[in-house]
């Protein structure tokens, strides 16, 4: 890689280990043998940048290198827009090392919020610029505290759009199984009836961006996921939520809490584990995006002893495979997001690996990161393509990531906003 840079260019070293940003009007022209604009894959365009927006994007004989711009270039790799995460938990950490249990009971809140700063600098330097944070499990606020710092250039990280605290039906969530007489923190936060419209308002009013819903959960005789809200709660729940300007996302495994979340106007559907042709195309008519969190199911069956590529896979993965092909099928919306936290941050690009060995066409895989995602969450327009007038959010992977979805893994360049976080 070749950068040639002018005199006011300020040290990338100086950035990292202080989170300051470029106030200097920087210029930048980059170039690879291939750009993926967030739709279709280019050979030998180029990039033009200003400030914290796209000036140009086009064929490379085409453009102009303008003066004083630094020149960016990388042989045998791949231009992209910066990724964009579904489903993170910035709270949370590998359940292999530290049980969910443990984390959510014995860890302070500050302790866990220090941990997520390295979390969120983790994801950024692995090409997520932006990412949606679907609960603090436990930590109340902490993820409004942690964007406040991101934004500020306190520490570094993806923008963050981010749920605070989620809200779950009362007997449902966990932690369980405790002495009774004890009141046991939750990982997230109970309301049902008409009480949903106060804990949803409060939430909004500390700093939520979206509200999260647990649309069902293990609470079933067995075990087993059943829907733990009925189908008019969750309409409140989106009524509240929708008249603020803000949108509701549901946690929903089983095919009945999927369909009660989508005719009660959840955006997006998480997890997702039961979906079938017929619940797919029921998303699909009413836009939803799905968000499959494959890592998830995939990296917690290991922790529970499956050996991957060794032994015969367990029902859960199976069932996964499945309903994941039937996704397909349905023609519904496929975003990225893979539960991150569950494994670890910076491995983010697990989930675009698991969703293409699952069956997703390799380019879809691609667009589910960027310009699916950027739909999803209302960010089309600014984010998810490398257009001009967009904010200037670009990565760099080794490689061609539309042959070898793996090579999403060998990031040699993070831009956001104009400021260079990573150059390798």
């Amino acid at each position: 890689m070749k950068m040639s840079y002018p005199k006011y260019f300020i040290s990338l070293a100086f950035v990292l280990l202080f989170g300051f940003k470029l106030t200097a009007q920087t210029k930048y022209y980059i170039t690879a043998p291939r750009l993926f604009d967030g739709e279709i894959m280019h050979k030998d365009w180029a990039l033009i940048i200003e400030n914290n927006k796209i000036i140009t994007v086009g064929p490379i004989q085409q453009i102009n290198v303008p003066d004083g711009a630094i020149k960016v270039n990388y042989p045998n790799a791949t231009i992209m827009p910066g990724l964009i995460e579904g489903h993170s938990h910035l709270m949370l950490y590998p359940y292999n090392i530290t049980d969910w249990d443990t984390q959510v009971l014995k860890e302070a809140d500050a302790y866990r919020t220090v941990r997520a700063t390295v979390h969120a600098k983790n994801t950024l330097l692995a090409g997520f610029t932006t990412a949606r944070d679907l609960g603090t499990e436990g930590a109340g606020y902490a993820d409004v505290a942690l964007k406040r710092a991101i934004n500020e250039g306190i520490v570094i990280g993806p923008r963050l759009m981010v749920a605070g605290r989620a809200i779950v039906a009362t007997g449902s969530y966990g932690p369980k199984g405790y002495d009774t007489d004890q009141e046991i923190m939750l990982g997230a936060e109970p309301a049902d009836g008409n009480d949903l419209i106060r804990v949803v308002r409060d939430q909004i009013g500390k700093g939520a961006d979206f509200i999260k819903v647990y649309a069902d959960y293990r609470w079933g005789l067995n075990g087993d996921d059943r829907p733990s809200f009925t189908l008019d709660e969750l309409k409140l729940i989106n009524e509240v939520t929708r008249s603020s300007g803000r949108v509701m996302v549901c946690h929903a495994k089983s095919k009945e809490a999927i369909r009660r979340a989508v005719l009660a106007g959840a955006e997006t559907i998480e997890h997702g584990d039961f979906i079938d042709l017929e619940i797919g195309k029921l998303m699909k008519e009413h836009n939803v995006t799905y968000m499959p969190t494959i890592a998830a199911v995939d990296v917690i069956s290991q922790y529970r002893g499956w050996k991957k590529g060794v032994t015969d896979p367990p029902s859960n993965i199976i069932n996964k495979r499945k309903s994941f092909k039937e996704a397909i099928a349905s023609g519904v919306s496929i975003g990225m997001g893979g539960d991150v936290g569950v494994f670890p941050h910076g491995d983010n690009a697990l989930e675009m690996e698991l969703m293409v060995e699952y069956g997703l066409p390799i380019m879809d895989a691609l667009k589910a990161a960027t310009s699916v995602n950027a739909r999803a969450f209302h960010l089309e327009g600014s984010l998810g393509n490398l257009k001009p007038g967009y904010i200037a959010d670009v990565i760099v992977v080794d490689g061609d990531p539309s042959k070898n979805i793996s090579d999403m893994k060998k990031v040699k360049f993070v831009m956001k906003e104009g400021v260079v976080y990573l150059s390798k």
